[in-house]
């Protein structure tokens, strides 16, 4: 499925939208298009996660999680994220077999890191691939956080999937990942 579907939404979306992004990501700030960061996959392994670069570069950007209306994200990054154009590139990590359409979204190394330290049972979080979409963000749950509350939660739904996988549920999370697909409180 993951083979499958991220080939067709490579060929029939990414040919012609990546384009047309990238010239309006350079339109809006210099620099690269792609923003491209060390993230952890399945096995506790890492990969080159690529995803639409939404700020300027910055120093801190693989030490501090964007918050919404953080300084560092360019105009047409606010639009990226709150749209989540910005993830499709990842299909490109999914197609290479890094990720999956559905599982636990990847953290950057420090928050990655930071969680495993603090939070019981994240670890298992690497049992499956990490996802461009998962439990928590079906339910709601998107962008930065630095409430560990909030980051409990999305631990739970992560571990709830990983325990509870099939490819049924993973249609019922594509399904209800779609309505998300406007502007939440969680977003950056």
């Amino acid at each position: 499925m993951d083979l499958g579907l991220s080939t067709l939404l490579i060929l029939g979306v990414l040919s012609w939208l990546l384009p047309l992004l990238a010239l309006l990501a350079r339109l809006d700030s210099p620099g690269p298009v792609f923003f491209i960061q060390k993230r952890r996959k399945k096995g506790n392994a890492w990969f080159f996660c690529i995803k639409l670069r939404t700020m300027y570069i910055n120093m801190e950007a693989d030490r501090r999680v964007a918050l919404m209306y953080d300084e560092r994200i360019t105009r047409f990054g606010h639009w990226l994220r709150r749209t989540h154009l910005d993830e499709l590139p990842q299909l490109f990590n999914v197609w290479w077999g890094d990720m999956s359409l559905v599982g636990p979204r990847p953290y950057m190394l420090s928050e990655d890191q930071r969680y495993r330290d603090i939070l019981a049972g994240y670890a298992a979080r690497a049992r499956v691939k990490p996802g461009i979409t998962g439990l928590a963000q079906a339910s709601g749950l998107f962008g930065g956080t630095q409430d560990l509350a909030d980051m409990e939660k999305r631990l739970s739904l992560d571990l709830t999937y990983v325990e509870e996988w099939s490819p049924v549920l993973d249609l019922r999370i594509m399904a209800s990942t779609i309505r998300f697909l406007k502007p939440t409180p969680h977003e950056a």
